[in-house]
């Protein structure tokens, strides 16, 4: 009998989520996905240092002598994620998602502007707008900015996704991608509820990714639903069959030393219907959401997480680029 991982591979593309170069040429996925907490973790491995540096350098030499050093590390944040993505796709066949700073969530025009900006840094390696996901946080503001952009051509994958809500706007706006957080909604029914265990199947976050994949191929829609942040197996093997499913470098290895039958739970060609028509408009999606306390805290929570980690790189690279520079001096 195959593992579980090489079974779930043959219904589902299988995404690995980190920035470790290492993990992703083990375990070989089609896909990856980061995020700046993911960029941070990988900036910490003495390995990759020259890629912080790299990118640094660039930056400066872009900006010239005389900009400070603020703005060079602002500059080097998005060619960071950048030479991480660049890296990524030597190893992988698929397609990279690279986050807009999560700072910019609520702000529109910044997420349109920042993610032409990526993919313009991508273009210029010679990388394809088809081999990036350009990842948005996923309220009403930036979905509206998926919406132009994929007008542009340039691909976007709707992250911090946590209600059915927020999937039938993504999908109205004609976003290529998704990504549920499945393990963070469990994390607030537990905290909610005392509860501190969920069989697979009764995983609020496993039924929210369940309706809206059926909701998804019912109605159908094109946008893709990748199943995201797993706190366990168990919920990865209940979304088997889901368009993707993104996962941490732990539980792959899991999935690949485990031997059972993984049955099919969900099937594209034939969806469980789910008999809603709905359609939100701005007023009505932040209705919706002063309604969900558990995907409002959640998004706040992501939005906040992501945004601290951003700005714990700018403290490191503040540190490194002045390292750098003394160096560069003194060799002078």
């Amino acid at each position: 009998m195959d593992s579980l991982l090489k079974q779930l591979s043959s219904m589902t593309v299988v995404v690995a989520d980190t920035g470790d170069l290492e993990a992703i040429k083990k375990f070989k996925p089609r896909d990856a996905t980061t995020n700046p907490s993911l960029i941070l973790a990988a900036a910490q491995i003495p390995a990759y240092q020259n890629l912080i540096d790299k990118a640094l350098i660039t930056s400066r030499q872009k900006l010239g002598p005389k900009e400070s050093k603020r703005e060079v590390v602002k500059e080097a944040l998005d060619e960071i994620c950048v030479v991480f993505g660049k890296e990524i796709l030597k190893i992988i066949p698929g397609r990279v998602s690279t986050e807009v700073d999560a700072r910019l969530s609520f702000d529109t025009e910044a997420t349109i502007l920042k993610a032409r900006k990526i993919i313009g840094k991508y273009n210029q390696a010679g990388i394809t707008n088809d081999r990036v996901l350009i990842k948005i946080a996923s309220t009403w503001e930036g979905i509206k900015a998926a919406e132009i952009l994929e007008k542009e051509n340039i691909h976007c994958n709707l992250t911090l996704l946590f209600n059915f809500y927020q999937a039938v706007a993504c999908a109205d706006a004609g976003v290529t991608l998704i990504s549920p957080f499945v393990g963070r909604i469990l994390d607030w029914y537990k905290a909610a509820t005392g509860r501190d265990f969920y069989l697979g199947a009764e995983d609020p976050g496993v039924i929210s990714v369940t309706k809206i994949f059926n909701y998804f191929k019912s109605n159908g829609y094109k946008t893709e639903v990748m199943g995201a942040s797993f706190r366990n197996i168990e919920e990865i093997t209940e979304l088997s069959g889901c368009d993707l499913l993104t996962i941490s470098p732990k539980l792959l290895q899991e999935l690949d030393e485990t031997f059972s039958l993984l049955p099919l739970k969900l099937d594209a060609h034939k969806p469980a219907v789910v008999d809603e028509s709905i359609h939100l408009d701005q007023s009505s999606f932040e209705l919706m959401m002063a309604g969900d306390k558990m995907a409002t805290e959640k998004l706040n929570d992501g939005i906040n997480g992501f945004s601290k980690a951003i700005d714990k790189l700018e403290d490191q690279l503040n540190e490194r680029i002045a390292l750098i520079e003394e160096e560069i001096a003194l060799a002078l």
